[in-house]
C-alpha cells in the first residue's frame, strides 16, 4: 500500500528536513540523510557522464539505431516519473558484461551485454525504469552523504588503472570484468526502485509483468552462479526471490497487460544478436592473453574481426596480443585500426601513445598520450605526460601529471611516488624526512630522523631551533646527518645538548629537516 503526501505537507517536510541535514525523497515521500543539494546532484551526473561511459567501455557505436531506441523507450518513461524535469541521458555502452547503472541526475547506462539477455520492450523499460527510480530518488546522493559512495572521479582513475595481465594499458579490465562505480544500493532502494519503476511501467503503458520476469531470470542466473552476472550486474543490484514476489504482488495490484513489442525489440537488437559469436571470441582472447598466450588470442581475434570488422577493441586487444609477441609494428597497425574505428575511445591512443613512447618515439606518443587523457584522465597517461613534461624541463608540468600517477595501487604507482618525491625533494624535504627531538638515554638532546621518501637519500641537514616563546628562537643549529638513508630507514643524531634533569626541556626545542636529496 502506498500513501500519497499532498504538496504543501511535502513543501513543510522538506524544509524540516533541510535544516536537520536530511532531504525528503521525491518519489517515496522519506526523510533521508542527504548533504547534497538537487543542483549539485545534477552537476556531478553532468561531470561524471563521460568519464564513467569511457571506464566502461565507451559508447556501443556499430548501429546507431540501437542508441536511438534506447534513448526513446527511455525518455518515455522518464516523462512519467516524479522527477520529469531531470536533464535524463539514455545510453548504449559496448561493454559485454550485464550490468546497468544511474548516476545522479538522471545520466543513465546500460551495457550492450545485458540487451541481449532480455526478451522485449516491456523488461527493457523494467530495467530502465529502475534506474529512473534510483536517479529520482537521489540514492546515489544519499549515498554519497552516508559515505558510501566515494569519488565518482577516484573510482573511474582506479578502474581504468587496472590490467588484464598484458601491459599497464587500462581500460581491458575496466570494459570487461571491473563493476561499474555505482553504489551498492541496500535492500529497501532496490525494493523501492523495483516498485516505482513498476509504476512508471504502468504509466507508460507498459506491461509490469515484465518486470516479474526479469527477475526471475536474474535469480535462475544467479542461483547458476554465472560469473559474468555476479561480476557485473548482480554486485550492484542483488536478486532475490523476494524481490520476484513483491514484483508479483506489485503486478497483481497494478493489474498485468500493456506494451510488450516483442518483434520491435528483436529487430532492434538483431545486430547484436549476430555479433554475440564475436563478442564471445572477445572474451576468450582476454583469457589468453591473461595466461600470456599471444597467438592463441590472436587467432581469437581474427575470427571476432572477420564477424564484425568495425569494433575497434578487437583490433586494440589483437595489438596488445602482437606486442606479447614481441612484433611492435603489427601492434601499431592494429592500434591504428582501432583509432580509425573509433576515434572516441580514450584505450585505443593510450595503446598507442605507451607503445609509440617505450620504442623510442616520443614526441609521435605524445597527442596519443593527450588525447586519452583528455577522454579519461588515467594514472597511465598521466605517469607517460609527467616523463615527457620531465624530459622538457617543465619540472611544475611534470609534477602535476606524477601525482596524478602516484595514486594508482601498482607498479607504476609506486614509480610515480618516487618521480614526486624527487622532484619535491628539493623544495620540501622535511615532507619526506621526519625529524624529532627525544632525550637520550645518556640524558642529553638527541635527533631522529626518518626516511619516509620510497628512496634512499643523502645529504640531510636538520635545523634545531630553540625557542623562547611559541614563534620566536633564541638560537638555530644546522646538524648534519648520515650520509645515505636508504626508504623506511631511521637515523639518530647526538648532540651535546645536555644533560636534561627535567624531560619537560625538551618542549623548547624544534626540528625539521631542510636539506636532502635523492640518491640516484
Amino acid at each position: 500500500m502506498s500513501i500519497s503526501i499532498h504538496a504543501p505537507v511535502l513543501l513543510i517536510l522538506t524544509l524540516i528536513a533541510a535544516l536537520s541535514g536530511c532531504a525528503v525523497n521525491p518519489v517515496t515521500g522519506k526523510s533521508e540523510l542527504s548533504l547534497i543539494s538537487p543542483q549539485q546532484e545534477v552537476a556531478i551526473g553532468a561531470q561524471q557522464y563521460q568519464p564513467s561511459q569511457q571506464s566502461q567501455g565507451g559508447q556501443y557505436y556499430i548501429d546507431p539505431q540501437l542508441q536511438t531506441y534506447i534513448a526513446g523507450v527511455g525518455r518515455k518513461l522518464a516523462a512519467v516519473s516524479d522527477r520529469p524535469d531531470l536533464p535524463y541521458e539514455f545510453v548504449v555502452l559496448n561493454n559485454p558484461v550485464p550490468n546497468a547503472w544511474a548516476l545522479p541526475g538522471g545520466k543513465i547506462a546500460i551495457n550492450s551485454g545485458l540487451l541481449l539477455h532480455l526478451e522485449d520492450e516491456s523488461q527493457l523499460a523494467a530495467v530502465l525504469a529502475h534506474e529512473i527510480v534510483h536517479a529520482a530518488a537521489r540514492h546515489g546522493a544519499t549515498q554519497m552523504s552516508r559515505g558510501v559512495l566515494v569519488g565518482v572521479g577516484a573510482q573511474v582513475a582506479g578502474i581504468a588503472s587496472e590490467t588484464a595481465g598484458y601491459g599497464q594499458l587500462g581500460g581491458v579490465a575496466a570494459q570487461l570484468g571491473s563493476q561499474a562505480w555505482m553504489a551498492r544500493y541496500g535492500r529497501e532502494a532496490e525494493l523501492d526502485s523495483d516498485a516505482y519503476g513498476m509504476d512508471y511501467m504502468k504509466r507508460a503503458g507498459y506491461d509490469p509483468q515484465g518486470a516479474v520476469e526479469l527477475q526471475e531470470t536474474f535469480v535462475k542466473l544467479n542461483a547458476s552462479r554465472q560469473q559474468d552476472f555476479i561480476s557485473g550486474l548482480f554486485a550492484s543490484h542483488p536478486p532475490s526471490q523476494e524481490r520476484v514476489n513483491r514484483n508479483r504482488q506489485k503486478v497483481a495490484a497494478l493489474g498485468a497487460g500493456g506494451l510488450r513489442n516483442r518483434d520491435v525489440y528483436q529487430q532492434r537488437i538483431a545486430q547484436l544478436k549476430r555479433d554475440k559469436p564475436a563478442y564471445d571470441a572477445q572474451t576468450e582472447a582476454i583469457k589468453a592473453l591473461n595466461n600470456k598466450d599471444g597467438k592463441l588470442a590472436i587467432s581469437h581475434l581474427d575470427k571476432a574481426i572477420k564477424i564484425q570488422p568495425k569494433d575497434g577493441y578487437f583490433y586494440e586487444l589483437r595489438g596488445h596480443a602482437w606486442n606479447m609477441l614481441k612484433d611492435s609494428a603489427r601492434a601499431e597497425q592494429d592500434f591504428s585500426a582501432a583509432i580509425n574505428r573509433n576515434p572516441n575511445y580514450f584505450s585505443h591512443y593510450l595503446a598507442r601513445g605507451v607503445l609509440r613512447y617505450e620504442s623510442g618515439r616520443k614526441q609521435d606518443a605524445l597527442p596519443d598520450l593527450e588525447k586519452s587523457h583528455q577522454l579519461l584522465p588515467t594514472p597511465t597517461a598521466a605517469y607517460y605526460l609527467g616523463e615527457q613534461a620531465s624530459s622538457s624541463g617543465n619540472n611544475a608540468k611534470a609534477l602535476g601529471y606524477y601525482q596524478q600517477a602516484a595514486q594508482s595501487p601498482g607498479e607504476l604507482g609506486k614509480r610515480a611516488q618516487v618521480r614526486v618525491a624527487t622532484l619535491e625533494m628539493s623544495q620540501t624535504p622535511h615532507k619526506y624526512i621526519a625529524s624529532s627531538p627525544y632525550l637520550g638515554n645518556d640524558g642529553y638532546l638527541w635527533v631522529v630522523v626518518k626516511n619516509n621518501s620510497p628512496m634512499a637519500v643523502s645529504g640531510i641537514q636538520v635545523q634545531l631551533a630553540e625557542m623562547t616563546s611559541a614563534s620566536t628562537a633564541a638560537r638555530r643549529t644546522t646538524l648534519a646527518g648520515p650520509s645515505r638513508l636508504a626508504a623506511g630507514e631511521q637515523f639518530v643524531i647526538k648532540t651535546r645538548i645536555g644533560p636534561m634533569a627535567d624531560r619537560n626541556e625538551l618542549a623548547r626545542f624544534r626540528t625539521q629537516v631542510t636539506a636532502a636529496k635523492p640518491v640516484n
